[in-house]
């Protein structure tokens, strides 16, 4: 497997739960966000080696060099009132710092509401969009970048995994290692909330 790839051949076999299946992979795309319809199963997952129109929060754009970074959308239909739905975006943040932590040792940590910081450098960033019955979370994380291919105009300064630790490191497994993550503290989520529900 090469460490760019994320065909559905090398991630699939790295799956452990529900989220991710299906599993779709483009080479690329305007943005995975748009790929996602209304009746596609909760769990769904569209991932790509360059968007066009990357976004992150606040309307600002999300660029990347093709193959170089992890950039992906899960689709989730909660339980809980669509009130509490923007709590996803820090469940998500939440998930992939653990991710990066136990499986490149970078300290990553969460920025509320949804970036991923090491050492007060953005290395991964949550694209939440609800609409009825779902919300589709947009990740990106700074994978493979050298220094010099990270964007030069940020509102906080950009790192990578290969910055941080001066090695490549191969996107499938890292994919599937923030899905794990995410589907326990979606669960988690879920299940905190509904106990929570007024009994009839």
């Amino acid at each position: 497997m090469r460490v760019s790839d994320l065909s559905s051949a090398s991630v699939e076999p790295l799956l452990e739960g529900r989220l991710g299946r299906p599993y779709r992979f483009v080479v690329e795309c305007a943005s995975t966000q748009r790929l996602l319809d209304g009746d596609e199963l909760e769990g769904t997952t569209v991932a790509t080696d360059l968007q066009t129109q990357g976004r992150g929060r606040l309307g600002r754009t999300w660029e990347a060099p093709a193959g170089r970074a992890l950039l992906f959308s899960v689709l989730l239909r909660p339980l809980p009132p669509i009130a509490l739905w923007p709590e996803l975006s820090l469940v998500a943040g939440d998930s992939v710092a653990v991710a990066l932590r136990a499986e490149t040792g970078v300290a990553a940590e969460l920025s509320h509401p949804n970036d991923v910081l090491i050492e007060g450098r953005k290395v991964a960033g949550i694209l939440p969009e609800a609409s009825t019955g779902r919300v589709v979370l947009g990740i990106g994380v700074n994978v493979n970048q050298t220094t010099d291919e990270l964007p030069a105009e940020t509102g906080k300064p950009p790192t990578s995994l290969r910055t941080e630790t001066g090695r490549e490191w191969p996107r499938a497994f890292l994919l599937a290692a923030i899905l794990r993550e995410l589907e326990g503290g979606y669960d988690g989520w879920q299940r905190l909330h509904m106990n929570r529900r007024p009994r009839v």
